[in-house]
């Protein structure tokens, strides 16, 4: 098998199908460059796209894909759910096969060099990544959104890793990372109070005091008319994706608030389902050599 990396570039569109498909379309016409996944939620107006390839070729890839979102997507009148701070939100990308996380830091500096020079865009780089202890965690670096950063960029601690020291008031700015696999799991709740979601979010999140690899928020899906717990569970190994799933249900016993399902955003590592489905099940010694599919593949 060749190098591989993946990434999972997140932008700030969820509504107009017809911009969604303009911008992924460029991962189905990119050489070396295997699209796997995207995924628009309309309440959190946003698309996350999986893609894996060779890593000069993606790299390539998500530059010609950033173009054509700072050509579609205008900051200046976007509304969601969900926290952003520009056009393309999060660039992330992740070892998978003959790469290092350096090999990532490298590519990320890289890419961000070239939005920053190229778009006129603020780049921060986070996680791995990272330039400051301060810059690793995206929920700090993206804190006060997009109508936030034109305050925040001034602020000493926040220039801008690459680009200008200016918010562009159509593309915003983006955040770039290197990092390892996470999971982006949701819990939706049987009510439409937000402030419950919030309430929950707070008290399962790392930051809260609970879950130490889980960062959470709460949202409103207006679709359904429910609230949702949204989690990224950044080491799935550490905490599995039904620790987190209990305890958000435990914490919604306490507002008399049924958990009526969940869902996996994007792609998801064949073990943090196995793990799950041990838990459940009571599977006693079982192995990833028992997955047919694994062994077919082998």
């Amino acid at each position: 098998m060749g190098r591989i990396i993946e990434c999972i570039p997140n932008f700030s569109e969820g509504r107009d199908k017809e911009k969604v498909e303009k911008i992924v379309d460029v991962f189905r016409k990119a050489e070396g460059v295997k699209l796997l996944d995207y995924s628009s939620d309309a309440d959190h107006n946003r698309t996350v796209v999986t893609v894996v390839g060779n890593p000069e070729q993606l790299e390539a890839a998500i530059i010609d894909m950033a173009e054509r979102v700072y050509e579609l997507i205008d900051m200046s009148t976007h509304e969601g759910g969900h926290p952003r701070m520009g056009a393309l939100d999060v660039v992330p990308f992740v070892p998978i096969d003959g790469v290092t996380m350096d090999e990532c830091v490298e590519i990320a500096n890289r890419v961000g060099k070239t939005i920053g020079e190229k778009f006129n865009i603020p780049v921060y780089l986070y996680e791995k990544a990272a330039t400051a202890v301060h810059r690793e965690n995206l929920a700090t670096v993206r804190k006060g959104q997009y109508e936030g950063f034109f305050k925040k960029i001034k602020e000493d601690n926040w220039a801008p890793d690459y680009g200008p020291c200016e918010v562009n008031v159509k593309g915003g700015c983006v955040a770039v990372a290197a990092r390892q696999p996470l999971v982006a799991f949701n819990v939706n709740l049987g009510t439409d109070r937000v402030e419950i979601a919030d309430a929950i979010a707070k008290t399962v999140r790392h930051l809260g005091g609970g879950l130490r690899f889980v960062k959470a928020m709460g949202v409103k899906l207006e679709d359904r008319n429910i609230a949702q717990v949204s989690m990224n569970l950044v080491n799935y190994e550490k905490t599995a994706v039904y620790r987190a799933f209990e305890m958000v249900k435990m914490e919604a016993n306490r507002y008399g608030v049924s958990v009526i399902g969940s869902e996996v955003i994007g792609l998801v590592p064949m073990a943090a389902l196995i793990n799950s489905a041990e838990y459940y099940l009571q599977i006693e010694n079982f192995s990833m050599d028992q997955i047919l599919e694994k062994r077919i593949s082998e």
